[in-house]
């Protein structure tokens, strides 16, 4: 059991199953990128310890960059979207994997994807650590899901309770 701020989180995913997930994820984006050198697009700030290990654990050529905007403040979503900041390279002709840490609403993917339609790519995809089918509500396809997880504030891998509990190596759920 760990305290952030105000809250009490108990352990959830240990450190063991995320790499095992994070190993598969890069084994089937391989798997249909293997002719190819894709661009992975990770979103900032949870997405860095994922992609970090994405990364290590693919075996093709790839390119990485990051993004980085928010929706979330404390434990629920927003809903708005701040500026994207750092999409610098030309993604025209090119295959672009959205890698998220999580994806429950959906609220960034779509933003995200509005924001790509215009840049002339050739494909763009997703690759989630943590999906939350109970929360998404979007039409989008997710493409590559680590861990499908029940509604719950989580934190751990890269995700936050206001700032902290991004280095945590496993996943703490958020005590009822």
């Amino acid at each position: 059991m760990i305290t952030l701020h105000d809250k009490t989180f108990v352990p959830f995913i240990g450190e063991n199953e995320i790499n095992q997930a994070i190993k598969k994820l890069a084994n089937a984006v391989y798997s249909d990128y293997k002719n190819e050198t894709p661009l992975c697009l990770g979103v900032l700030n949870g997405a860095f310890m994922f992609m970090g290990e994405l990364m290590k654990n693919y075996q093709g050529l790839c390119e990485v960059s990051f993004v980085k905007l928010a929706s979330y403040h404390g434990t629920s979503t927003t809903g708005a979207m701040k500026d994207l900041i750092g999409l610098n390279e030309s993604l025209e002709n090119r295959h672009v994997i959205i890698v998220e840490d999580i994806v429950d609403t959906g609220n960034t993917l779509e933003y995200l994807f509005e924001i790509l339609k215009n840049k002339n790519t050739q494909s763009v995809k997703t690759a989630t650590l943590f999906f939350k089918p109970e929360a998404y509500k979007k039409k989008l396809k997710i493409d590559y899901i680590g861990i499908e997880i029940p509604n719950k504030f989580i934190v751990g891998y890269g995700l936050d309770y206001d700032g902290l509990g991004r280095n945590l190596p496993e996943i703490y759920q958020l005590k009822s």
